[in-house]
């Protein structure tokens, strides 16, 4: 009996997550030549404008829609789940979840929707955070009897050879989303795509209600790049004939594209500028990016409902805005979690563009205490094949100077949760094969002094050991601590993980109701 076999045998969630691992691929290709390892010649390679170099987008899409056929469902059945499509460089979670929690305060009010589908990706602390209804993940058991679902249909009944495509993780967690949505009768889903757009797998959607595109930035540039305007024209190829589409603003250049691309396509383009009637204290705005996001999504969402509400009320009112933001929630990005000796300011940021935005964050926040001279501490972590972590470095040492935060103290640790080694059920990230990956962050340490002469530095081995440095710190300090938690989802990931804890003994922290 084989390790699959052995498996399925056993219908746990336990056994359907060790099979989904089994989807991973060992590392990204770095063409779009290549897929799923085989030749994909069906997706076109669309030069660049600028360099004349081919676009390096991995062709996740490619297989997508045979596959949703075999589990049984058409472009139609697709189009009926009233898809929202998002796309973008930095935040697109936030968007998406923007877009729930207002579509979900329109819909306690008039009765549609009754039930939204949200669909992101990473997850942070449980994986079925990637798939939610009204706001929650779906349960163990929801999860293990859709994933079987398609496991059987694809992999059961068609048998693995070398000439057949199968579901790598993404797309089998997207065909999972998508299976569950049309199960449990969502009337609205809002999709957010993995990393790119044209070639990415979430647009096997061909016909979304509404899409929108947020701030678009140099990331993934092994798939997406090399510049800026290739970036734009990926991430563009969400919009289709037929539907409505809306963008933040963008820098000229990146604006440009997306107006080309728009115009290729057919599509009205708007860009969405800061609704300046927004709140001026709440706190999920205070960080200036989340205004921006939460603009966009109240102009898609009002363009989702001018198509679809069944009532004669067309869009949102003031009173549905206002509660949306009240209970508006997306754990990782700009939270504050308040213990006795540390105030803790978590955000996922992972990028160039996103750090700026956290530490901007981070300074408007503790603007006037005493984290300006003594009380500050940065808990950073960032290990990726894709990314430039060094450059993420320095790019944290600008936005630490040019707001004006002296942090006399760097830690910096590793995506490993617990001292002792304990991997959780539901962790996703594995850690990577490459030495040289594995040792970064204790040489961050020294590069941190080359950009910091006076700082000092220290490096733990887990991401506990790190939390507990920073609390044994904060009962020493006068006022205690505060602390930012920034680099990458994983870090942020784990250390909400960790924080939760310390309140509850619920080991499944993170994956239960939302408001």
């Amino acid at each position: 009996m084989d390790k699959a076999t052995r498996l399925c045998s056993k219908r746990t969630y336990e056994n359907a997550l060790k099979l989904l691992e089994t989807r991973r691929r060992k590392a990204r290709p770095k063409s779009s030549h290549v897929g799923n390892g085989i030749s994909s010649p069906q997706v076109a390679i669309k030069p660049s404008a600028k360099s004349g170099s081919p676009l390096r987008g991995t062709p996740s899409l490619t297989g997508m829609k045979d596959w949703l056929q075999k589990i049984g469902y058409t472009d139609r059945d697709i189009a009926a789940l009233n898809i929202v499509h998002v796309a973008g460089t930095k935040g697109k979670g936030s968007t998406c979840a923007f877009v729930r929690s207002l579509l979900q305060q329109y819909g306690r009010r008039t009765g549609f929707p009754k039930k939204i589908g949200l669909y992101t990706s990473p997850d942070l602390t449980c994986i079925r955070e990637r798939i939610q209804i009204n706001g929650t993940p779906i349960s163990e058991d929801l999860f293990t009897k859709y994933f079987y679902d398609i496991w059987d249909r694809l992999f059961e009944r068609h048998a693995e050879d070398e000439n057949t495509q199968q579901p790598r993780y993404l797309q089998f967690l997207l065909l999972l989303a998508i299976h569950t949505f049309c199960q449990e009768g969502t009337q609205a889903a809002i999709i957010e795509t993995h990393h790119g757009g044209e070639y990415d797998a979430t647009n096997v959607v061909s016909a979304p209600v509404v899409t929108g595109i947020t701030s678009i930035g140099l990331d993934h540039l092994a798939q997406l790049g090399p510049t800026i305007q290739d970036v734009a024209w990926h991430k563009a190829g969400i919009f289709k004939n037929g539907s409505l589409a809306f963008s933040s603003p963008q820098d000229p250049e990146v604006e440009a594209v997306l107006r080309s691309r728009a115009e290729e396509k057919g599509v009205q383009l708007e860009i969405v500028d800061v609704d300046h009637s927004l709140a001026a204290d709440a706190n999920v705005l205070r960080a200036p990016v989340q205004r921006i996001n939460c603009s966009l999504a109240i102009a898609l969402v009002n363009g989702f409902l001018s198509r679809k509400s069944p009532t004669e009320e067309k869009g949102l009112q003031w009173e549905d805005i206002e509660r949306g933001i009240e209970h508006f929630s997306w754990p990782g990005r700009f939270e504050i979690i308040k213990t006795p000796k540390c105030a803790w300011y978590l955000d996922g940021a992972h990028n160039e563009l996103s750090i700026g935005q956290a530490v901007q964050w981070f300074a408007e926040m503790t603007r006037g205490s005493s984290a300006r001279v003594s009380s500050c501490m940065v808990i950073f972590s960032h290990i990726s094949e894709e990314r430039d972590g060094p450059s993420l470095l320095r790019a944290l040492a600008r936005a630490l100077s040019e707001n004006d935060i002296r942090c006399p103290e760097m830690v910096f640790t590793t995506y490993q949760e617990r001292r002792d080694g304990e991997v959780r059920l539901d962790k996703t990230l594995k850690p990577p094969e490459d030495e040289s990956l594995r040792a970064l962050p204790k040489q961050y340490s020294d590069m941190w002094r080359t950009l910091q002469l006076e700082a000092r530095t220290r490096y733990e081995s887990s991401i506990e050991e790190a939390l507990e440095y920073a609390d044994r710190v904060g009962s020493e300090r006068d006022g205690g601590l505060q602390v930012l938690v920034t680099g990458s989802l994983h870090l942020v990931g784990g250390a909400l993980y960790l924080l939760r804890r310390r309140t509850t003994d619920d080991s499944r922290i993170g994956c239960g109701t939302q408001s």
